[in-house]
């Protein structure tokens, strides 16, 4: 009975503790949205009390003026997101295989050198990465940010899915071979739905990366209708003042997309961290 009484009081306990810290995750976007209905004046008076007069008036200033181009900054960074994901998936599933299955003189060392992308800050290669690109004619280009976020996205993804593939069974290639397939139809038909999972992931992770990344995005890009997300929340950050419930309303528009994808995906997403994980 004490047994019983002791493991009720710690399943209790870790419970309350599991909801105090859900809960310390949450507030802040119930703080955001509820802040964000408020006027500037109300919001500089009383910073964490409720809006007595909730009002959707950022949210309409926002969306209907056209100096903020948050619709087109919206688009920038989807196409942009897209894309870089796109490549990252293909490149990282196909040189992560050759590298797991396919054994060269060179093959450690070409894995190394993609792996020492992980290693290098992305903040030390600015400024280089500026004057190539700027000496090249790269900068303000649509396609300028889709370079960086490819060839620093593909090593944690030639990573995960090196560790995945050595999980699979060589008979299972093998046999596909004895029956005739050749190599491009083991990849895409036989290896490619085995690892949905890891690959899952990768999209996953490397959507947020893209979507939020804001280095890049400032040094590279000057022109405003090629800005990107974070660099449109800059608009809203003036010199000696701030308007911290435009900003709310603003980032809680550009948030919704990611948010409402990680909601839909997040069962996946676990299932191929703990995937990749075991295979690997």
């Amino acid at each position: 009975m004490e047994k019983q009484s002791r493991h009720i009081f710690s399943k209790f306990f870790v419970n309350l503790i599991l909801i105090i810290f859900s809960l310390s995750c949450i507030f802040p976007l119930v703080w955001m949205f509820y802040s964000s209905l408020k006027e500037k004046r109300v919001f500089n008076a009383d910073i964490t009390g409720l809006p007595k007069n909730p009002t959707f008036s950022n949210y309409k200033k926002i969306l209907t003026n056209p100096d903020y181009h948050i619709f087109e900054s919206m688009f920038n960074s989807f196409r942009t997101t897209l894309l870089s994901v796109a490549l990252i998936v293909i490149c990282g599933f196909i040189v992560g295989y050759i590298i797991a299955r396919i054994k060269f003189k060179l093959n450690r060392v070409v894995y190394l050198m993609f792996l020492m992308g992980m290693l290098i800050p992305i903040h030390s290669l600015l400024v280089p990465i500026y004057i190539v690109f700027k000496n090249t004619g790269l900068t303000d280009k649509w396609y300028t940010l889709i370079v960086p976020y490819v060839a620093f996205g593909l090593p944690i993804a030639i990573f995960l899915v090196e560790g995945f593939i050595k999980g699979i069974p060589v008979a299972l290639e093998e046999a596909a071979a004895i029956d005739g397939s050749s190599f491009s139809r083991t990849l895409f038909c036989i290896i490619l739905p085995v690892a949905k999972p890891i690959l899952t992931t990768i999209a996953i992770i490397q959507t947020f990366s893209c979507w939020n990344e804001f280095s890049f995005a400032l040094v590279l890009i000057s022109n405003t209708k090629l800005q990107t997300v974070p660099l449109a929340m800059t608009q809203f950050t003036g010199q000696f003042a701030s308007d911290y419930p435009k900003i709310m309303a603003a980032m809680l528009l550009t948030m919704a997309p990611i948010v409402i994808l990680y909601f839909i995906f997040s069962k996946q997403i676990i299932k191929g961290m703990v995937a990749g994980a075991v295979k690997g």
